[in-house]
């Protein structure tokens, strides 16, 4: 009784206006096209769906007819803005609705990555959005070619295929600052894995950070700076690998710690090639790729387009020039070090 009852509330004065304007031939006037469209709200608000509402419209407007003896096309084009005027609100209390409930997303999830709010409420507000806060959390960061946000087609592919695959298994899938972001229980890597394979192939080519496994709502803050930090690194060191895990990177942090002692290894180990024809770059280049290449001088001499003998040639300029052979497994490691060290601080552009 009460679901065959409550549309009539947000039909008042209806017929009467539509008996008038059959009559008098006039069309509405502004405060009955606002009171359409605050009744169009209010229904909304209530939670009631619009095709009930709109055939509601369509019924009463049937039930007056045989009281309106006027012009049937001057009744059909009231209908019509009734309707036109009642989804209007309709909308316009949705999309608001839409936008709060998108602002508090997003303020929950500002909480989340940056250890904001109670705990206890946190854990509240988590199910809400459909994540769940389990014994540790892990928290995997994609960017891409493009800065994202969660209605660009790229994100909503991402989520797409992790709902499909997935379904409700207590994952958080948002943007932040441009990125994607996936957020999972500890102990369900396949999520993240997954996550990182859709949103490296979506972005066409981007790369994707895993932070480690943390305990507690708190380690959702850690794993994302975990995973943020990665992404930094890779951009500094050059790195190109589509997915990095923050825990195969942990000795960079380490090598970063004291910053004057790292400083220090890079301008007495690698300061001489300074004094080299062209400058340190090209002969800082060489070791790089010597280093990566597993200190094999023809792959190394492929990937900076050179022949071996000219490869050799600056290996050995920059034994004459440090005092430290690379293809020394005595000094392979300190040279090594200090590469890594003046790509992490950008040396020689930038002056230490």
């Amino acid at each position: 009784m009460m679901e065959r009852q409550t549309p009539e509330q947000y039909l008042e004065g209806y017929a009467r206006i539509l008996a008038d304007v059959s009559v008098t031939g006039r069309r509405l006037t502004r405060d009955e096209i606002e009171s359409r469209r605050a009744l169009g709200e209010r229904a909304a608000d209530a939670g009631h769906g619009l095709p009930a509402l709109v055939s509601a419209h369509l019924s009463a407007a049937r039930a007056a007819w045989p009281a309106s003896p006027g012009s049937a096309d001057r009744a059909l084009a009231t209908v019509q803005q009734v309707i036109d005027a009642f989804t209007e609100g309709y909308g316009r209390a949705q999309l608001l609705a839409v936008r709060k409930e998108e602002a508090a997303r997003r303020e929950f999830i500002d909480d989340l990555l940056y250890g904001r709010s109670d705990l206890g409420r946190l854990a509240e507000r988590a199910e809400r959005f459909g994540l769940r806060l389990s014994p540790t959390h892990a928290v995997a960061v994609a960017r891409g070619p493009a800065v994202y946000d969660e209605s660009a087609p790229v994100p909503r592919q991402v989520e797409r295929e992790l709902i499909a695959r997935f379904g409700d298994r207590s994952i958080l899938f948002t943007t932040k600052d441009g990125r994607m972001l996936c957020i999972a229980p500890g102990e369900q890597d396949d999520v993240l894995t997954h996550f990182a394979k859709q949103a490296h192939a979506a972005a066409d080519g981007g790369q994707v950070a895993i932070g480690r496994s943390q305990p507690g709502p708190r380690g959702i803050v850690q794993s994302y700076e975990e995973a943020l930090n990665a992404l930094e690194l890779a951009e500094r060191l050059g790195l190109d690998t589509p997915v990095l895990r923050a825990a195969d990177l942990l000795v960079y942090p380490v090598l970063t710690r004291d910053r004057q002692a790292m400083t220090d290894l890079v301008l007495v180990t690698l300061g001489p090639l300074t004094g080299a024809r062209g400058g340190a770059r090209p002969l800082l280049d060489t070791l790089t790729a010597y280093f990566d290449t597993g200190c094999v001088a023809a792959a190394a001499a492929r990937r900076l387009s050179l022949s071996v003998r000219a490869l050799t040639y600056r290996l050995e300029r920059i034994h004459q020039l440090t005092g430290a052979d690379p293809a020394d497994p005595a000094h392979r490691y300190t040279l090594q070090t200090a590469v890594i060290g003046a790509r992490l601080l950008d040396w020689p552009a930038r002056s230490l």
